[in-house]
């Protein structure tokens, strides 16, 4: 079993960055896909950037390549999420999600790909 769980996020002004992060516990071992993603009210949850099982490959979502990075410390056991030149559209909550049973080293980028939660952490991003 693994426990999520998301900081880093708050308010910042348009243009501005944030580094939000998700600790894993409850297992020695990082080694299991991983991903963030967004949810706004009435919208569903929305996939902004994944990790394999290895950390070799990694993704993110259109809207956050060339201003976002995922990575992840495994002595830590801590997952990343930096977000650079944000703008009110990024605002939402954001969530950390795991999956330890999965094998294959691919990128899982479907929220019903994952089994674990965090419960998130908000972005605010002020025009």
């Amino acid at each position: 079993q693994v426990q999520l769980v998301e900081s880093g996020g708050g308010s910042v002004q348009a243009g501005g960055s944030l580094r939000l992060s998700c600790a894993a516990s409850g297992r020695p071992n990082f080694n299991y896909a991983m991903g963030w993603f967004r949810q706004t009210p009435g919208k569903e949850r929305e996939f902004v950037a994944g990790i394999s099982r290895s950390g070799g490959r990694t993704l993110l979502r259109d809207s956050i390549k060339g201003r976002g990075a995922i990575s992840r410390d495994s002595v830590k056991n801590t997952l990343n999420l930096q977000l650079d030149s944000l703008s009110p559209e990024d605002t939402a909550d954001y969530y950390c999600a795991a999956n330890i049973d999965y094998s294959p080293d691919f990128v899982l980028t479907r929220a019903c790909d994952y089994t674990v939660w965090g419960q998130g952490t908000q972005v605010t991003v002020s025009s």
